[in-house]
């Protein structure tokens, strides 16, 4: 596991992340930490920030027997290590459940599963008093309305304690500064405060928050590092999801913009964690890019567009209403127009596709034009078969390419045709049913159809 320059220099830290609870205010059957934002799990924004900040050793207390969040980890973290919370007892005592962690002296971040917003800076920011000499830092905001947050108590600016709301007096639940949850401790102080934490309170709960009480008796510095009070919202259920996907998306937006891409209706456009937008990229509205989407400088993504899992190079242009998945590979120049879907296909430099067409488990060659209306008929109903489309190709409207077929360099497809075999190279194919026109034949095929309707209706009188 990696993290910044600024996390090595400073010794690396351990980050315990608390991520056992149920979320049955989600109303899921999946658990709450693996709920998505901008294509990316809860608990998947938490690993990589604190790894980003420079945490050296990692762990993750979780429910038992969950191995969907035991993958997640794995994925996002290798190496971390996971510690089952089989009671629920407070936060101090979910954060002994990962007691061997705790083991070396190293500087120590809870952070929770379900706080996805807290940045890298902000979790840096964090543990940056434990360093100038505090036992314990916590992360605090003032809140709208208080309600339900747990109070930071302060004398002069000096932290006191934190008070659970449920404990605190009529003049504490005044107190608008509200506990964020994250915490640091020092190294030299975190398992000696953690392991004298009691439960008389009103839950009986061991609560991680009366560390802050345990070391200003002691003597130790205690500080409070501010946070706004939008990154620190948790998230319990799917409007707070809701809300934060907001707060997402209007950072990865910002991001995009600032990188040198224009996005026409920002509010409109949705993005994932991993998008990459070049230079002079240009987002018309309404459009979504699911995960693992590369953009190249110059290109136009016109309205109403989804793309996932698909690379654009240099000044590609899609659009309207293009879908990209499954490994659509677009080179320079390339140009789609409305209602065309790339699925599993390469299309090379400056091919283009104008309209209503879809191209599956294919390749097209360079400066090829494939007409509307054209289909690659990539699936016999077990297995995918591929269509080889040749350079500077012409495929006439509504042809269907029955794969596996290959269409050589130069050939030409007439439109309507069904391409079963190959077309050699620089070749004319036409396969569709010879053209019969019968004089009079329409005029009389409506009389005999009138005079059925005819007979029926009558029947029914």
């Amino acid at each position: 596991m990696t993290g910044t320059n600024n996390g090595a220099e400073a010794g690396g830290f351990t980050a315990i992340v608390l991520a056992a609870g149920k979320g049955t205010r989600m109303r899921s059957d999946r658990p709450k930490v693996l709920h998505q934002l901008a294509h990316r799990s809860m608990l998947g924004h938490v690993l990589a920030a604190v790894q980003e900040a420079g945490a050296a050793r990692l762990a993750v207390v979780v429910e038992p027997g969950r191995d969907d969040v035991a993958r997640e980890i794995e994925r996002m973290a290798p190496g971390a290590s996971v510690h089952p919370q089989a009671e629920r007892l407070g936060t101090a005592h979910a954060v002994l459940a990962a007691r061997s962690a705790l083991q070396g002296g190293q500087d120590v971040i809870v952070a929770f599963g379900d706080t996805p917003l807290i940045t890298a800076e902000t979790y840096a920011r964090l543990r940056a008093p434990l360093r100038a000499g505090a036992a314990v830092a916590v992360l605090a905001f003032e809140a709208a309305d208080p309600k339900g947050y747990g109070r930071v108590l302060t004398d002069g600016g000096r932290v006191l304690a934190i008070r659970e709301e449920k404990d605190a007096s009529e003049d504490e639940r005044a107190v608008r500064l509200s506990n964020a949850g994250l915490m640091a401790l020092s190294g030299a102080q975190a398992l000696g405060l953690l392991e004298r934490i009691g439960n008389d309170n009103a839950n009986r709960e061991y609560y991680l928050t009366d560390a802050v009480a345990l070391a200003v008796a002691d003597g130790h510095t205690v500080s409070v590092v501010p946070v706004t009070e939008e990154e620190a919202q948790g998230v319990n259920d799917r409007v707070q999801l809701s809300a934060a996907e907001a707060t997402i998306q209007a950072r990865l937006r910002r991001a995009a913009q600032l990188g040198g891409a224009t996005l026409i209706a920002p509010e409109t456009v949705f993005l994932s964690v991993d998008t990459v937008l070049g230079r002079d990229v240009i987002v018309e509205p309404h459009c979504i890019f699911g995960p693992g989407v590369v953009i190249g400088d110059g290109c136009t993504i016109r309205a109403f567009c989804h793309l996932h899992d698909a690379r654009l190079m240099q000044g590609a242009d899609i659009g309207p209403h293009v879908r990209l998945r499954g490994g659509a590979v677009l080179e320079a120049g390339v140009h789609l127009g409305n209602f065309v879907e790339i699925k599993n296909a390469t299309l090379h430099a400056g091919a283009k596709a104008s309209h209503l067409t879809y191209l599956g488990d294919a390749e097209v060659g360079a400066g090829a034009n494939i007409g509307a209306g054209t289909i690659t008929c990539n699936y016999d109903g077990v297995s995918k078969h591929r269509t080889i489309i040749g350079e500077g190709a012409f495929i006439g409207s509504n042809a269907a390419l029955v794969a596996p077929v290959s269409i050589g360099a130069g050939a030409l497809v007439g439109a309507g045709s069904v391409i079963t075999r190959d077309v050699p190279a620089d070749a004319l194919a036409v396969a569709r049913g010879r053209q019969i026109a019968r004089d009079g034949a329409a005029k009389a095929l409506r009389a005999t159809l009138k005079a059925a309707k005819a007979a029926r209706e009558a029947k029914r009188d």
